[in-house]
C-alpha cells in the first residue's frame, strides 16, 4: 500500500523513537534533520512475520500524548491545513480516517490486514460477521401450496342475490307485464339515486335528483305506453326540468350540475326505456328474456374464461380485471346462447340471426361495462353502491344491461319486426 502524496511536516518536529526501536520510514532523529529534505513519495513496507497485536488505547506515552501500539507498527503523519491523499487500498486492508488533521497509523490486526487509526483511536474490535437474514429452507418440509385465484367478491352472496333477482324478474315478466314495468322503474330510480349520490360525494356535482327520478319514471312508462315517440318526449321534458330545478340554487356550479343531470337522464332511464318497448310486442316477454339471458351469459362467459385463462389485459387503464381471453369467452357464450334463443324463443327467428345478435350483445355489454368502469375510476370508487351483497349497487348490475337494451331492441325489430 503506497501513499502517493504526503504533506509538508509542521515546524514542531517529528515523532521520537519508541520503546520498540526507531520507527521505520520516519525522519532521522537530531536537529540536523530538515523536513523539506524528506521524500514526498515512499513505499509503505510490509509487516514482518510475527504475531500482530491490535492497537490499544490504554497505554499512553506521556511525552508524546499518543497511543503506544505494541507489535510491528508504521506511522504516517499528516498535519493541519494539508491534504492526505492515498491510493486505493489493496485487497485485505481497510482504513479508518477520522480527521484530516490527525496522525494516522497502519497497524497489523489479528486477521492479517492493516488498519489506519489515529493516535487517539479506541482499541481495535473485530467487525461482527454478517449473519444471513434469511434461514436456509428446510428441504424436509413440503413446499407451500400455490394460492388459488380469488374472484374478488363474495361468490356465494353474488349467486344468491342473482337468483333472487332473477326470480322476481321472471315472475313479473310472465305473469303481469305492468309489474315488470314497475320493476324497471324502481331499478331506474335507485340507479339514479346511486349515481347522483356518488357524483356529489366524490366530485361535488349536485345533479337534481327529484326531476331526474320523476322524469325517469315517466320515460319508462311513456316508452311502454307510447313507444319510442313517448320516450323521446319524456326525455326532452326531463332535461328541461333539470335546467329549471337547478335555477333555484346559487349559480356557482350550474353548468356542471345540469350537464351531469342531463347525462344521468339519458344514461339510466332513457336507455332502460328500450326494455319497456320490447315488452310491447306480442312475444314481448320472450324478447325481454332473450335480452336478459344474452347479457347475463355474456358477462358469465367473460368472467369464467377470463378468470381461468385470462393473461392479456383488455383495457388495463380502465378495468385491469378484464382480459382479451374473457372477451372471447363473452363472444362465444353469447353467440351460442343467441342462436338457441332465436331458434326456440323468438317467433320467426333463425339461428344465424342469433349468432349476429349474440356478437352484438357481447360487444355492447363489454363497452357498457368499460364505460361504467371509466366513471367509477374517475370518481375513485370500486362500486356505485352496497345495496346488493356480492354485486355492489344497482348501477353495478345495470352497467351491461343499459347500453345493450337499444341494441337488442333494434336488431329484433330488423330481424322479426316490431311485433
Amino acid at each position: 500500500m503506497n501513499d502517493s502524496s504526503w504533506a509538508t511536516p509542521p515546524h514542531t518536529g517529528y515523532w521520537g523513537p519508541s520503546d520498540q526501536g526507531p520507527v521505520q520510514g520516519a525522519a532521522p532523529a537530531g536537529p540536523a534533520y530538515d523536513a523539506h529534505d524528506a521524500q514526498h513519495t515512499r513505499p509503505m513496507p510490509i509487516v514482518p512475520d510475527g504475531p500482530a497485536v491490535p492497537p490499544s488505547g490504554d497505554d499512553q506515552d506521556d511525552d508524546r500524548g499518543a497511543a503506544r501500539l505494541s507489535g510491528p507498527l508504521f506511522r504516517d503523519e499528516t498535519f493541519p491545513d494539508e491534504t492526505f491523499r492515498d491510493q486505493p487500498p489493496q485487497a485485505g486492508t481497510f482504513r479508518d480516517h477520522t480527521s484530516p488533521h490527525a496522525a494516522f497509523h497502519d497497524a497489523a490486526v489479528p486477521d492479517g490486514t492493516y488498519r489506519e487509526v489515529t493516535a487517539s483511536a479506541q482499541p481495535y474490535t473485530a467487525a461482527p460477521q454478517t449473519q444471513n437474514p434469511e434461514p436456509m429452507p428446510d428441504s424436509s418440509q413440503p413446499a407451500p401450496a400455490p394460492q388459488k385465484k380469488s374472484a374478488g367478491r363474495d361468490l356465494g352472496a353474488a349467486i344468491g342475490v342473482g337468483v333472487g333477482l332473477g326470480a322476481v324478474i321472471i315472475a313479473s315478466l310472465f305473469f303481469v307485464k305492468a309489474a315488470f314495468v314497475g320493476v324497471i322503474t324502481v331499478a331506474v330510480v335507485v340507479g339514479l339515486w346511486e349515481l347522483t349520490k356518488r357524483l356529489e360525494e366524490r366530485k361535488g356535482i349536485k345533479a337534481p335528483l327529484v326531476p331526474l327520478a320523476l322524469g325517469g319514471a315517466a320515460m319508462v312508462v311513456s316508452g311502454y305506453v307510447r313507444g319510442a315517440e313517448g320516450a323521446w318526449v319524456a326525455m326532452a321534458l326531463t332535461a328541461l326540468a333539470v335546467l329549471v330545478w337547478r335555477m333555484t340554487e346559487p349559480p356557482e356550479g350550474y353548468l356542471k350540475d345540469v350537464t351531469a343531470g342531463v347525462f344521468a337522464a339519458f344514461y339510466v332511464p332513457f336507455l332502460a326505456t328500450f326494455v319497456a318497448m320490447m315488452l310491447t310486442a306480442e312475444d314481448g316477454a320472450a324478447r325481454v328474456l332473450t335480452f336478459l339471458l344474452l347479457t347475463v351469459v355474456s358477462d358469465t362467459g367473460a368472467y369464467a374464461v377470463g378468470w381461468r385463462f385470462g393473461t392479456h389485459k383488455l383495457a388495463p387503464r380502465i378495468s385491469p380485471g378484464k382480459t382479451r381471453e374473457g372477451l372471447f369467452g363473452a363472444v362465444a357464450f353469447a353467440m351460442a346462447a343467441g342462436a338457441l334463443c332465436m331458434e326456440f324463443l323468438i317467433d320467426d327467428g333463425m339461428w344465424w340471426q342469433g349468432l349476429l345478435l349474440g356478437l352484438a350483445v357481447a360487444a355492447s355489454a363489454t363497452l357498457g361495462d368499460l364505460g361504467e368502469s371509466m366513471i367509477k375510476r374517475d370518481l375513485g370508487i370500486k362500486d356505485m353502491g352496497t345495496l346488493l351483497p356480492g354485486h355492489g349497487g344497482i348501477m353495478d348490475r345495470l352497467d351491461s344491461l343499459l347500453p345493450t337494451a337499444p341494441v337488442v331492441w333494434l336488431l329484433l325489430v330488423l330481424f322479426v319486426g316490431s311485433g
